[in-house]
């Protein structure tokens, strides 16, 4: 048969991906989110309850495999797929028809870019969660297979770190975090006990007090009072304290492992007081730069650097308030540029993809740096407004080369 030229070209086909271990009670309104993908995997790592007959019942293709980690049982998933793009979803998130209908847009016009993020909406003990929980809070879930896999050194926050300007869609990817307080604290006390395996011995007591007292009072305030946080009324001030307290417990796990010997399964070193350590976000891929600019001359100035930066392959973003039109640089547009405003803006551009650089351009762009918290703050130095854009990329790319 000869080829017709003006043939439509095979529909994207995709699969749904999820692990799962006794979840019958919630994995069903996963999966009925999940019918429009041509395909739903499901990974068992040994479910006591019905959770396999349900996913059999549904039409999923079921893989039970001894449970090896989040990681690594993420990436069964992914060999197992045979879609042109994957989901990955959990038993207790659903697909929220704004999504869906992003989605299957995106996949009939599949852009060039490999991944997309979504938001993810936290509802707790019955109640949706807005700045208490980041939200929107970006997460990668959506991917050409192939692209991408799960770092199997992580036994928790094992999500997909993009490697390109994803896309970014607006429908929201819907999280049943915890319907009952004994679950939530369950949940705090078992992450807590993950984390604690990727730390190391360290015989710096300041690491220990820093991470037991010092960093979760300061991130308790700092989602309450600068996040909004209480904007979310108790459910909100209950979920920012669980957080804290699960961080302070990983330190303190991490002391009494330190003074047994410690775990065997570590495998990233404590960080130095101020640092983010475990918590941290790991960068990844081409550079990413983010620039700061107030409206006006200092804008146009941070425009023209871009510009020049994204000619050469820079992954970039501008965050300002800004109204000049003509340039197609991504990035976050906000009324006016105040503090609080612009540190959640690199916060949201972190999300979508975490920044190798963050440059400030005129001076209230350089006061709000000056404050940016130090999550937020990139540690690769030597690139500022006045750093020429050719030594700017050629300091990133000797930056980000491995020796």
């Amino acid at each position: 048969m000869s080829e017709d030229s003006g043939a439509r070209p095979a529909r994207v086909r995709l699969s749904a991906c999820l692990i799962v271990e006794n979840e019958e009670r919630r994995l069903p309104e996963a999966l009925a989110s999940l019918d429009f993908c041509d395909e739903i995997v499901v990974v068992d790592g040994g479910s006591r309850d019905g959770t396999v007959a349900l996913a059999n019942e549904a039409g999923a293709t079921v893989i039970e495999n001894p449970w090896p980690g989040f990681a690594a049982q993420r990436n069964v998933a992914l060999a197992a797929a045979s879609g042109d793009w994957v989901l990955e979803i959990d038993a207790d998130e659903r697909v929220s028809p704004r999504l869906r209908s992003e989605i299957e847009r995106l996949l009939a016009d599949p852009p060039a870019a490999s991944v997309a993020v979504c938001p993810l909406r936290n509802r707790f003990l019955g109640g949706l969660l807005g700045p208490s929980a980041k939200y929107p809070a970006y997460r990668t879930r959506l991917f050409r297979r192939g692209a991408y896999e799960h770092d199997e050194s992580r036994q928790v926050h094992e999500g997909i770190e993009p490697r390109e300007r994803p896309v970014v869609l607006e429908g929201d990817l819907e999280h049943e975090l915890a319907d009952s307080l004994s679950e939530a604290l369950s949940d705090a006390w078992r992450y807590a006990k993950l984390e604690s395996a990727h730390l190391s011995r360290t015989r710096d007591p300041r690491a220990y007090a820093f991470g037991i007292a010092v960093r979760p009072a300061a991130k308790l305030l700092y989602r309450v009072l600068l996040d909004g946080g209480w904007r979310d009324g108790w459910r909100g001030l209950l979920k920012i304290s669980l957080d804290a307290g699960s961080d302070a417990l990983v330190w303190a796990l991490a002391l009494l492992g330190s003074r047994r010997g410690g775990p065997s399964r570590a495998r990233v070193a404590a960080a130095p007081p101020g640092e983010g350590g475990h918590f941290g976000r790991r960068p990844t891929g081409p550079p990413k730069v983010v620039a700061l600019a107030h409206r006006g001359r200092a804008e146009r100035r941070a425009r023209e650097w871009l510009d020049e930066l994204a000619n050469a392959g820079v992954d970039v973003a501008l965050v300002s308030d800004g109204e000049l039109a003509g340039s197609d640089l991504p990035g976050q547009r906000l009324r006016r540029l105040r503090p609080l405003r612009a540190i959640r803006a690199i916060d949201v551009e972190m999300q979508i993809r975490t920044a190798h650089v963050v440059v400030a351009f005129g001076r209230r762009a350089d006061l709000i740096l000056a404050v940016l918290p130090g999550a937020l703050r990139p540690d690769l130095a030597g690139i500022d407004a006045e750093t020429e854009p050719a030594r700017a990329i050629e300091r990133l790319g000797a930056a980000l080369t491995p020796s």
